[in-house]
């Protein structure tokens, strides 16, 4: 996407716009509409991407958590469970599958609440969510969230499994996930010098699963360096 300064900026109940870009509400189903230009890498003038996502939420999130113990930083599930399609017309591509959203709000920087945090979130074989968020603070001490997400919505904490390492990010990133036995990376979705993405392959619940995971790093974040670079990411549109 594009950061854009507060007159390209329009929100009501139902509905958020930034520049070309705009969600909807309808009651039933969030539709997003996208008119943005890619990242100029590889190539040497971004390109458009253009199109439509439109989830279907099977469950509506029934809690909010405090990430830190100041409660300066929120999560919040808003559709844990959720039906997701997906249609590109620039570059031209369709695609359907397991959905989810939610948010997070906070009054300080993240990289002043976070030395880091890895998570992940998992379609179980009944239909559940199981969500994961350990969290380290800049003082070394970590906390960790674990819900099973039902189909009814209903959420159900569980002790979180052993961390396990996974394969290191390109840019020098470590990443952890929470699993019952050795999990194994899958695929990398963005490796970048503070966060990564990808799938995985983990055990949660007795079962083994699939799961999109993710790490941020703050230490990374707060860097000068890496504070520079984020413009080659993602451009800006001064107000």
């Amino acid at each position: 996407m594009t950061e854009r300064g507060r007159t390209a900026l329009d929100r009501g109940a139902t509905h958020f716009r930034v520049g070309p870009s705009a969600l909807a509400w309808d009651g039933t189903r969030l539709t997003l509409d996208f008119d943005e230009r890619a990242s100029p890498f590889p190539r040497l003038v971004p390109y458009p991407m253009r199109g439509r996502v439109v989830l279907h939420p099977e469950a509506l999130g029934r809690e909010a958590h405090s990430l830190d113990p100041q409660a300066r930083h929120r999560w919040e599930p808003v559709a844990p469970l959720a039906r997701a399609e997906v249609t590109v017309t620039e570059p031209a591509l369709t695609w359907s599958g397991h959905g989810y959203i939610d948010t997070n709000s906070g009054t300080e920087m993240l990289e002043a609440g976070f030395k880091r945090w890895d998570w992940s979130r998992a379609t179980m074989p009944d239909g559940a969510a199981a969500i994961l968020y350990d969290l380290t603070y800049p003082d070394g001490t970590r906390h960790s969230i674990a819900r099973r997400i039902a189909p009814d919505g209903t959420p159900e904490p569980f002790g979180a499994p052993p961390r396990h390492r996974l394969p290191t990010g390109f840019w020098g990133v470590g990443r952890e996930t929470q699993s019952e036995a050795a999990p194994k990376l899958t695929r990398s979705f963005e490796d970048a010098p503070f966060y990564t993405r990808a799938a995985i392959e983990t055990s949660l619940l007795g079962a083994r699963v699939p799961a999109v995971h993710e790490t941020f790093n703050g230490p990374r974040f707060a860097s000068p360096v890496v504070k520079a670079m984020l413009p080659m990411r993602m451009p800006r549109r001064p107000a």
